[in-house]
């Protein structure tokens, strides 16, 4: 079955995340804020190194719980650094509690953050390949830093656009190109 060039055909997760995740169409707050955090943490590391990692960084961030995550104190943190299966990269564990935090104000003033990101994005998926800044992430991600995010530059935003579904950037010939 052809598939994205980019896609490890020997590493299951990455051909299942690949196949059945990538580049669909995502509204669940809960999903929204696991690939948030996820794609915040890739940051400067590959997404096959990340998702390698999905599974202790569920359990090490309580499930992606958006709501206990935001109200980590220091010994959390602590907890954190010190977990040597997730990437612990201190700014980015900090990044992590602040972008709960942003998340679910985000949530409060457009009643989910689906609503806010899709609203974005004007309701629809987008089809563009070859990218990996447009327009649109620039202005999500200059609108998340303002709000306080932290490691949400255009680049992790386009990814995380691709991730969730708002841009579909499966390549030609691949079997999910649509």
């Amino acid at each position: 079955m052809p598939r994205c060039s980019w896609c490890n055909t020997a590493n299951p997760l990455y051909v299942a995340y690949h196949d059945h995740e990538w580049g669909v169409p995502v509204h669940d707050d809960r999903k929204l804020f696991e690939m948030l955090l996820l794609e915040t943490f890739q940051a400067g590391l590959s997404w096959e190194c990340i998702l390698n990692k999905r599974e202790a960084f569920r359990r090490a961030f309580d499930g992606f719980d958006f709501e206990r995550i935001a109200r980590y104190g220091e010994a959390r943190l602590q907890a954190l650094w010190a977990d040597a299966s997730i990437v612990r990269n201190r700014l980015k564990i900090r990044a992590a509690v602040m972008n709960a935090r942003v998340f679910m104000d985000i949530q409060r003033e457009a009643g989910s953050f689906d609503a806010y990101l899709w609203g974005m994005a004007g309701g629809r998926p987008r089809r563009e390949t070859g990218l990996t800044t447009s327009p649109l992430s620039d202005r999500i991600a200059a609108d998340l830093r303002r709000r306080g995010m932290r490691f949400t530059g255009s680049t992790v935003v386009y990814a995380y656009l691709q991730a969730v579904g708002v841009v579909n950037s499966h390549e030609e010939g691949c079997h999910l190109a649509r």
